[in-house]
């Protein structure tokens, strides 16, 4: 039977009833993650849950993929057309899963489920790719240097959020860790003698809320010190801290960077301090909507009962969120909805959001989720979507 042969009413039953088959594993998979929290490059175990289901399936599973142990890929199929559905699992410090990840992995593999059934009669290669380090550690974007998303047409995902939204529109963001060198001395006897780097910061973080008004409606400027000092009666020599710097495009983030740069150097400067800033990851790119794969999205979801925020409803920002897969979007057509878990009041990155995740409307929600993204890749084979040009940037 050809791609074109196959009727869609009989490609829907199929991986409705692969995902709902399913659905106990890919549950348990979700609490099972979800109960053991793992943060960016440390997710053993979780790659490990992730890719074994996967291999129950019948895929062929590689671990540790582009020399990066917490990643795999898992692969089914040789069709013309190759759609990579990708899994992240990390978690965020001491708030677990409180983004999500163990529904965005659950959904993943259910997707894969529901193509594994009508991968050869719809002419498709599918590859699950466990993602690593999304919460600041760039791992798509290393894996994608590295060669993962060579040959895929299509690279997809959802994640949850307290509302369903199609159309992702993240920041591009830059992670910085921030060190200053003082000298330390006793802040009593001695405190001519001291260079103190808490001041250090004190100072920039004065620049960055004055910088504030004068940074365009799409910057976000965050951070927190990690290391403020070791004794309050010893002048600190040594400080730490972690910033992100965001803003609507890789081009305007070049130019808020340099300003927020700007402000720690004269922290710098007026403690008399030696600074030093260092990247954590690439900078995360924007994200580039394909309008085709989220007018399919939205067909598919709608048709399994979800709703989709009102344009402007606070609780859709989450698509302002900054992401990996927006490098991913550059060079591969895309696809990266949000789907909503009923958490309200709870927003993503709340301790009540976290514990909203392992529940019914959480579960309900990654199976829907990954129905809609296997029904989305059918339809795009079934329209005779090829291999071929993408029309995006070269890696």
């Amino acid at each position: 039977m050809t791609a074109r042969a196959l009727a869609r009413p009989a490609v829907r039953a199929a991986v409705g009833a692969a995902a709902g088959t399913l659905e106990p594993e890919l549950t348990a998979l979700s609490h099972r993650l979800h109960a053991n929290p793992e943060t960016a490059w440390e997710e053993e175990k979780a790659a490990r849950w992730t890719a074994s289901l996967l291999d129950d399936l019948g895929y062929t599973v590689t671990p540790g993929v582009c020399d990066l142990p917490t990643a795999f890929a898992a692969t089914l199929g040789s069709g013309p057309l190759h759609v990579a559905l990708c899994a992240e699992y990390d978690a965020l410090p001491g708030l677990g899963h409180a983004c999500g990840h163990n529904i965005i992995a659950a959904s993943a593999v259910g997707a894969a489920a529901g193509l594994a059934r009508v991968a050869d009669d719809l002419g498709l290669t599918v590859t699950v790719l466990g993602t690593p380090a999304e919460e600041g550690g760039g791992g798509k974007i290393l894996m994608m240097e590295r060669g993962a998303f060579a040959g895929v047409d299509v690279a997809m995902m959802v994640h949850p959020g307290p509302v369903d939204v199609a159309e992702a529109e993240p920041f591009a963001v830059a992670h910085l860790n921030v060190q200053y060198t003082g000298r330390a001395a006793h802040a009593a006897a001695y405190p001519e003698q001291g260079r103190n780097a808490a001041d250090a910061f004190t100072v920039a973080q004065v620049g960055i809320g004055l910088l504030r008004q004068q940074l365009p409606q799409t910057a976000r400027v965050h951070g927190l010190v990690t290391r403020g000092g070791e004794a309050p009666n010893a002048i600190p020599e040594r400080t730490e801290g972690r910033w992100y710097v965001r803003a609507g495009s890789l081009t305007e983030l070049e130019q808020v960077q340099g300003r927020v740069e700007a402000c720690f150097r004269a922290g710098a400067l007026a403690s008399g301090c030696a600074l030093e800033i260092e990247p954590e990851s690439p900078p995360y790119s924007e994200f580039r909507n394909d309008a085709e794969l989220v007018a399919l999205y939205r067909r598919n979801a709608e048709s399994l009962g979800r709703r989709f925020a009102a344009p402007g409803d606070p609780a859709a920002r989450m698509n302002r969120a900054s992401t990996d897969m927006g490098n991913v979007s550059r060079v591969v057509r895309a696809l990266h909805p949000y789907i909503g878990i009923d958490s309200l009041p709870a927003v993503n990155h709340q301790r009540e959001f976290a514990a909203a995740c392992a529940t019914p409307a959480a579960d309900a929600a990654l199976l829907a989720g990954a129905q809609a993204l296997a029904l989305t890749a059918a339809d795009l084979a079934a329209a005779g979507v090829a291999n071929g040009t993408t029309g995006r940037d070269n890696p």
